[in-house]
């Protein structure tokens, strides 16, 4: 597969004369289906089976539990409902590789998944070719009336794969950088000595009443509804994301030291784990390195900032004068721009330093780095989850996480939407998390 075709909508298929419209249209759907798991093997490409197995912490998955999982998932909710003669080849993947639906069963405890020695790596992937296998005769051979029931359950499942290939990258990140000898996931050439960056400028909105929330027909989670009007007071909004220089800056000045910029849990939390830099970072003979998944390199201070919770994001900002943005806010500044930067697709894996001239639009809103708002991660005004399992997806963790929004370098580019609502507790520093600043008129 090459670079420019990876996790793009499948192009229409030529079909011979005489094809039902149906036809093409499971014909597509499968195109689809097979271009997403083939990236997901992809990613794999460069991993040996030891890698495949290792759990570095509770919230980290094994990859070879990553490639399992999201196979479950097409068994559990599309061959198991609409092929009756399916039957699964091994019963106990239900329990091993179901996460949190609780609806579907019972399930392994998520901090024990890197003692599932069994399936062996080859047997997880004769399951997931086998689930591939099937879900291609059940499509084949699908009507118009069978292809409505499926298609929206059957893309849920291709877009929860997407964001399993994210967890993938961000997984395996965490797992080498335990090891000392530093793998590398993918080789990249070293960055080239770039001029300092220039301070980021601001683009002023006025206050407005918006509407909120996703609308039209195309893909969205539940979270992203019901679409509704908000009123999104006057703001400022920075350029670009906050730069490795700038951060370096705060902790020169003491930043990890000093409670006043810090929230309380934050402080505690800090203090606790002992926190004194962004997560990855790594000082040698007085120079701060960073761990990539193309090895340790010193800090490029023009690339953005990333791997810091949420605590690290605001204490920044209070240090800074300013302030993280709202998730309203962030929507207000994303309506109408196009969703491109530096996404998975380009297999970079890592954020595209900033421009180093200065500029007055937003630039990098989307890929690099997901920016933490303000926003506490709570149903918009309306909202009810589905019932049954796949109403378990988003709605049951509305409680103690923040809202991050644009997506990262590990994210797909068509999974994104300006609507998109991403969300982690605020200490979690293993996802590609940045941060852009925000503040009141002046």
């Amino acid at each position: 597969m090459t670079n420019d075709v990876i996790d793009q909508p499948a192009p229409p298929a030529t079909f011979a004369t005489g094809r039902r419209p149906e036809q093409n249209r499971a014909a597509d759907l499968l195109a689809r289906y097979r271009q997403v798991r083939k990236f997901s093997e992809r990613l794999c490409e460069t991993l040996e089976p030891e890698d495949l197995v290792v759990q570095s912490m509770p919230d980290v998955s094994p990859t070879k539990w990553h490639l399992a999982h999201t196979s479950w998932f097409f068994e559990t909710f599309v061959l198991k409902v609409w092929m009756p003669e399916y039957r699964t080849a091994v019963p106990e993947y239900a329990y091993l590789f179901n996460s949190y639906y609780n609806a579907a069963g019972d399930m392994h405890r998520r901090d024990l998944r890197g003692l599932i020695s069994r399936p062996t790596v080859p047997e997880t992937y004769r399951f997931r070719h086998s689930i591939d296998s099937h879900i291609a005769q059940l499509l084949e051979r699908a009507d118009r009336e069978l292809l409505d029931e499926i298609e929206p359950v059957f893309t849920i499942g291709l877009h929860h794969e997407q964001q399993h290939q994210e967890l993938l990258v961000t997984d395996i990140k965490h797992v080498f950088s335990q090891n000392p000898l530093h793998p590398i996931f993918r080789e990249q050439d070293s960055p080239n000595e770039k001029e300092e960056d220039a301070p980021a400028g601001w683009v002023d909105f006025d206050e407005t009443i918006i509407e909120i929330g996703h609308a039209g027909s195309g893909f969205s989670y539940d979270n992203e509804g019901p679409r509704h009007r908000a009123l999104v007071p006057a703001f400022s909004l920075a350029t670009r994301p906050v730069t490795n220089g700038e951060y370096l800056r705060f902790l020169d000045e003491g930043g990890y030291t000093k409670p006043e910029f810090w929230l309380s849990l934050g402080w505690t939390t800090v203090n606790e784990q002992r926190w004194q830099a962004p997560l990855y970072w790594e000082k040698r003979d007085g120079i701060w390195w960073n761990f990539t998944l193309s090895g340790m390199r010193p800090i490029d201070e023009s690339e953005p900032v990333t791997h810091v919770s949420y605590f690290e994001a605001d204490a920044f900002a209070n240090w800074s004068g300013a302030r993280l943005p709202t998730e309203f806010e962030w929507e207000r500044a994303a309506a109408g721009l196009p969703i491109e930067g530096n996404f998975v697709d380009t297999e970079r894996f890592h954020p595209a330093p900033v421009s180093a001239s200065p500029n007055d639009k937003l630039e990098q809103l989307y890929g690099d780095v997901w920016e933490w708002t303000r926003s506490a991660y709570l149903p918009y005004p309306g909202y009810h989850a589905a019932p049954g399992a796949l109403g378990e997806y988003n709605g049951k963790f509305m409680c103690n996480q923040m809202v991050l929004r644009g997506g990262s370098c590990a994210t797909s580019q068509s999974h994104m939407r300006a609507t998109y609502r991403n969300f982690f507790q605020p200490e979690k520093r293993w996802q590609v998390t940045g941060i852009r600043l925000a503040r009141d008129p002046r």
